[in-house]
């Protein structure tokens, strides 16, 4: 891992660290995901994002920067096909998204689910195991090892039998990642995995995660933390309803691609050999 990034306005100095650089014989070339010219929406209004093109190549970390109502939410559920795009194409490994749907892995914001539910962290990451389901179909010895080895990578093996309801903020979070990895996934979307969760916690996930794409798998963020797409992305794209920018996060994450991004002025400091964006983080991350 790298040095810790700087934090914005010098008040996040405990951020997660970076990630390793790509080795230099990695193949940006063997793509995970292809998105190209989506247009999506919701029945009776205009498109929420516009001529779509991006690229999540195999093992790597790729973060999907924007403000809220950028259209982060809606991109992810038109990849998945929750929502039908109005025009344009997504494949997955090279294939359409609905033959490929087994190899990926969708990991909702934490307020989608329903923590109330009765069941045991155990239920839930087994629930990750059933690709493809059949009615009435068995369970195998393999999902159950599928199920024990998500769990143990993501250092839940002690609370397998606590209702999810009683867990911690991060504790969750882990559990939708151990949900994923059970799935036996290629593919990884993750939506605001960190939002809320302090540093320390953040940092646990980005391990978890460093380990996946060590793995070969890939994986796609969508969030609204500069500092952690700066600092632990090996590739970034600012969003707003299209794409502002797509790149290696020293060189798209610049005043001018922000600014445009979160319709705002925002400022840059030398970091990391490199000027990542910083400034007016704290006064309006509600809003960002």
């Amino acid at each position: 891992m790298r040095a810790d990034a700087r934090s914005m306005t010098g008040r996040i100095a405990d951020h997660p660290h970076a990630r390793e650089p790509l080795p230099p014989d990695h193949e940006h070339g063997v793509f995970a995901l292809e998105v190209d010219d989506l247009w999506a929406g919701y029945p009776g209004s205009p498109a929420v994002i516009e001529a779509i093109d991006l690229r999540v190549p195999r093992g790597e970390i790729v973060g999907l920067i924007g403000p809220n109502g950028a259209g982060k939410s809606t991109l992810f559920k038109a990849i998945l096909g929750l929502i039908d795009p109005l025009q344009g194409e997504v494949r997955a490994f090279g294939r359409q998204v609905a033959e490929a749907r087994n190899d990926i892995a969708y990991m909702p914001q934490i307020e989608e689910v329903d923590w109330n539910f009765p069941v045991s962290v155990r239920e839930v990451v087994q629930m990750g195991s059933y690709q493809g389901i059949k009615p009435f179909a068995s369970w195998t010895d393999n999902d159950g090892e599928m199920v024990d080895y998500a769990l143990e990578q993501v250092g839940l093996t002690g609370v397998i039998s606590r209702q999810i309801g009683e867990l911690s903020g991060g504790q969750r979070r882990r559990v939708l990642m151990a949900r994923s990895i059970a799935r036996g996934a290629q593919l990884f979307l993750l939506d605001e995995p960190f939002a809320g969760l302090d540093a320390g916690v953040q940092h646990d996930l980005l391990g978890i995660l460093d380990e996946l794409v060590n793995k070969d798998r890939s994986v796609l963020i969508a969030t609204h933390d500069l500092a952690c797409v700066a600092s632990c992305s090996d590739d970034a794209i600012c969003l707003n309803r299209r794409v502002i920018a797509s790149g290696p996060p020293a060189v798209v994450l610049t005043e001018e691609a922000l600014s445009e991004t979160f319709d705002r002025h925002l400022l840059t400091i030398g970091s990391l050999g490199a000027d990542l964006t910083r400034g007016l983080y704290d006064e309006h991350r509600s809003e960002i």
